[in-house]
């Protein structure tokens, strides 16, 4: 049986499938992408606020992609980061403190990147074991969580 595409299928013939969202469609190479409510975002635009927000992060501290991305402007949009990262030739740009959800450095072990990445965290005094950042600080550790967290008994 031939697969029909996404926009054919009934939300009730597949229980719990996936639409996509219009808040995450469009690609770099398009030069559009959506922000908020609908509002277009140029290429350009996201680049720069994914770099900001890169910047933002003090010496000594990590985050992950989606931090990043919310950061920015695009929930939901880590892998954007990442592939913004990859494809990065800014030397300024503290990349090195962006790492994955988990604490974990997103190169393999035994890569040139893995190996700066680490030597540079090292170097901002950042604990790193194993590829592994410790006291890396959880999501609901962030500013945004404990402002609008519920009150602790």
């Amino acid at each position: 049986m031939a697969r029909r595409p996404v926009s054919e299928r009934s939300s009730s013939a597949q229980p719990g499938a996936r639409t996509p969202s219009p808040l995450k469609r469009g690609s770099m190479k398009s030069g559009s992408m959506s922000a908020g409510l609908g509002k277009p975002m140029s290429a350009k635009d996201a680049i720069a606020r994914i770099h900001a927000a890169i910047r933002a992060i003090p010496v000594g501290s990590v985050t992950g992609y989606g931090v990043v991305a919310r950061r920015a402007g695009l929930p939901g949009r880590a892998r954007l980061v990442a592939r913004i990262l990859s494809n990065n030739d800014d030397t300024t740009l503290p990349w090195h403190r962006v790492l994955r959800s988990d604490g974990r450095i997103a190169f393999p072990d035994d890569s040139d990147g893995y190996a700066e990445q680490t030597q540079r965290l090292r170097a901002e005094g950042v604990t790193v074991e194993a590829g592994r950042v410790r006291g890396m600080p959880r999501a609901a550790d962030s500013l945004d969580a404990l402002l609008w967290a519920p009150p602790r008994n």
